[in-house]
């Protein structure tokens, strides 16, 4: 079998494995954000480095739900071990009590996840993390507390992914190649995307997605439906 076939076949069991096990901590954490949007609250979502992918996938996106802020760091995950630097970027965003963030760290010991997760358990916000827990649990921590985000949140999403995030060896050598958090963290906020919108159908409400804008006429629409978050969302 070539590296690829090893690949597919660990994205295959991963896919599995990871949306098999948590179906009931998808479903509390849904309830929890459709009450939420349902107050005119908004979602927020994190992740620094190639986390941001998993952030970006359910933020601004046709098929999304409209009212998520992606909170961004401008430093690319530069930053992401200083501590206090998460106090300098989230000036530039506002988040009130009651509302949920997902912060997506794949370690989970960095000082910009953790501070984050801090600051808005602090703040009152209801905290889940998306990280490996294979992963966090075979490292220490990179934050004077010695927490690391798992520590922090109200409640944990396991992206499956081992430690090391790299799933397939590579023949000949000691390596590992081929990651796996971005596809199951991307799957995990996807699939828990879909159970937000299915608690406002059950509830007889049209859930706020958006729709492409690269689909003739639908311009107006989309303007329309943000301009009721543009106080509270940074779009780009």
């Amino acid at each position: 079998m070539s590296l690829v076939d090893d690949y597919v076949d660990a994205v295959k069991a991963s896919i599995g494995t990871v949306l098999g096990g948590q179906t009931s901590v998808i479903d509390e954490v849904a309830e929890r954000i459709a009450a939420s949007l349902r107050l005119g609250n908004v979602l927020h979502i994190f992740g620094s480095g190639h986390s941001h992918m998993i952030a970006r996938e359910i933020f601004s996106r046709a098929g999304q739900l409209i009212p998520v802020s992606a909170i961004v760091d401008k430093s690319e995950g530069r930053a992401e071990r200083a501590e206090g630097y998460a106090e300098r970027m989230l000036r530039y965003y506002q988040w009130y009590s009651g509302e949920v963030i997902i912060i997506v760290s794949n370690s989970g010991r960095n000082a910009l996840p953790i501070e984050i997760a801090m600051k808005a358990k602090n703040d009152g916000l209801y905290v889940v993390a998306l990280t490996s827990l294979d992963h966090t649990q075979n490292v220490t921590s990179r934050h004077s507390s010695g927490k690391k985000l798992c520590d922090l949140a109200d409640v944990v999403l396991d992206n499956g992914a081992p430690k090391g995030d790299a799933c397939v060896a590579l023949p000949g050598t000691e390596l590992k190649v081929g990651p796996i958090s971005t596809i199951t963290g991307c799957l995990l906020v996807n699939a828990l995307m879909l159970t937000v919108m299915e608690k406002f159908l059950s509830q007889g409400e049209i859930p706020p997605v958006s729709i492409s804008t690269n689909l003739d006429g639908t311009d107006e629409r989309s303007t329309q439906l943000r301009s009721k978050y543009l106080a509270r969302i940074r779009f780009e």
